[in-house]
């Protein structure tokens, strides 16, 4: 299965596209689509959604991970990330494309083992694990990160599925 993961912004929305295969995640494809800062927001969205219409086209992911929208000090940057995420959203809605959310802490805890992990951190270890020689941009890597948390969670699921399913076919033993 093909998982995308987004990491939207109204300048740079980063996008990668991971293959998952049991425990062995690959790169299939990333990068960056940069919507001109001078335009007026609404012309940036729609470059971002046709942009991010022909990642899904281009190929066709089974599953979306978009990285959700931190509240902290400056309200109007989260609105204006919320614009962004609602049109990743809306993209990947039109395709029948199940969404996934995930808080960016939990995306560095899973690619870097902290929460409070830096951008060019999470890259490098994106790199790495995806065996990558040339790193496409933070933002692409940004958006590699969640899939591949997406593609982590997936393969915890489908672990405690047979755990689970092989725990109700042990015998119980007998009490004394």
């Amino acid at each position: 299965m093909r998982v995308l993961g987004i990491d939207p912004g109204t300048i740079r929305t980063g996008w990668g596209v991971v293959a998952v295969d049991g425990s062995r995640v690959t790169l299939v494809g990333a990068g960056t689509i940069h919507a001109p800062e001078k335009q007026a927001l609404e012309s940036r969205l729609r470059i971002i959604y046709r942009g991010l219409v022909d990642v899904l086209e281009t190929h066709a992911p089974g599953a979306a991970a978009v990285e959700e929208v931190y509240v902290g000090k400056h309200v109007s940057a989260a609105l204006a990330l919320g614009h962004a995420r609602g049109i990743a959203l809306l993209a990947v809605a039109e395709r029948d494309v199940i969404v996934h959310s995930y808080p960016a802490s939990v995306v560095k805890r899973a690619v870097v083992g902290r929460g409070a992990a830096d951008k060019q951190q999470v890259a490098a270890l994106v790199g790495a694990l995806l065996g990558m020689r040339e790193l496409p941009g933070v933002d692409a890597t940004d958006a590699l990160a969640i899939a591949i948390t997406h593609a982590q969670t997936l393969r915890l699921r489908e672990l405690n599925l047979v755990v689970s399913r092989s725990s109700a076919r042990r015998p119980s033993l007998p009490k004394r």
